[in-house]
């Protein structure tokens, strides 16, 4: 009997045990998303004359020395009205409190769908990680705002972790959808993360970045859509892509020495 007790005992100290460093891990995660959360900003297109407010149109995050922001080449590619008041702006904050700070694009890299913006006054930044390729099985987050921000600013976060290492090229099911523009590509490929993460149209520019440090490690820049562009929304496919980090640094370049 006096055994069963002792043996009783030490499974309930191994399971508190186990309990105990589950929850450390998990207060830690939270601190880490809030970390991220607070680098992290909606791009918009601010005009007056057009729209009440900014209007959303993807996610971004905060680097260097506070003056610049990372988002894709896509959700700044847009011309603005030489006629009106209009020019980009990042929106950072919680609901309906947040700050507005007009954004200028100064570097883009097209091929690998990413911008460098410069901003008007300094947000808090998020440290880059290592330009190694991480390996397949690597958990990893991403923290962006996949529906704009129809109802104020609400960063959402998802984990998941690297599925595959891939070229740049979102795979065709069947030849005919292999057009000139991306059998260009398959010719001058880059690699990049293929995940097994949720991810939405607005996280376009999300920070990719360790769970456990919140070191950036890439970019989402797209999501494979099994149907429609609607369904993206309805019924996620669960894959998305990201531009590795290394691409992000190279873009900075000089504009890291005015950190």
């Amino acid at each position: 009997m006096k055994i069963f007790y002792i043996t009783a005992l030490l499974m309930l100290t191994i399971f508190s045990a186990g309990l105990k460093a589950q929850s450390n891990q998990s207060n830690d995660f939270v601190d880490t998303v809030k970390m991220v959360s607070e680098g992290t900003v909606a791009i918009a297109i601010d005009a007056p004359i057009k729209h009440s407010s900014p209007r959303v149109l993807g996610t971004g995050f905060v680097v260097t020395n506070g003056h610049f922001a990372i988002t894709n080449y896509h959700v700044v590619s847009e011309d603005l009205d030489p006629i009106i008041v209009e020019h980009y702006v990042v929106l950072s904050g919680v609901g309906s409190v947040v700050k507005k700070i007009r954004a200028e694009v100064v570097q883009i890299d097209p091929k690998h769908d990413l911008a460098l913006l410069k901003l008007s006054s300094p947000l808090k930044p998020l440290e880059l990680g290592s330009k190694e390729l991480l390996l397949p099985g690597t958990e990893i987050a991403l923290t962006g705002f996949p529906i704009g921000a129809v109802l104020g600013l609400y960063p959402a976060t998802h984990r998941g972790y690297i599925s595959a290492i891939t070229p740049d090229a979102i795979p065709a099911s069947n030849s005919d959808q292999l057009n000139l523009v991306m059998m260009k590509r398959l010719q001058n490929v880059s690699l990049i993360y293929q995940l097994d993460a949720i991810a939405y149209p607005g996280n376009s520019g999300s920070p990719l970045y360790n769970p456990e440090t919140g070191e950036v490690i890439g970019v989402i820049n797209k999501v494979l859509v099994k149907d429609a562009k609607e369904s993206a929304l309805a019924s996620p496919t669960g894959i998305s892509y990201a531009i590795p980090v290394k691409f992000v640094i190279k873009l900075i370049g000089k504009y890291g020495e005015e950190s």
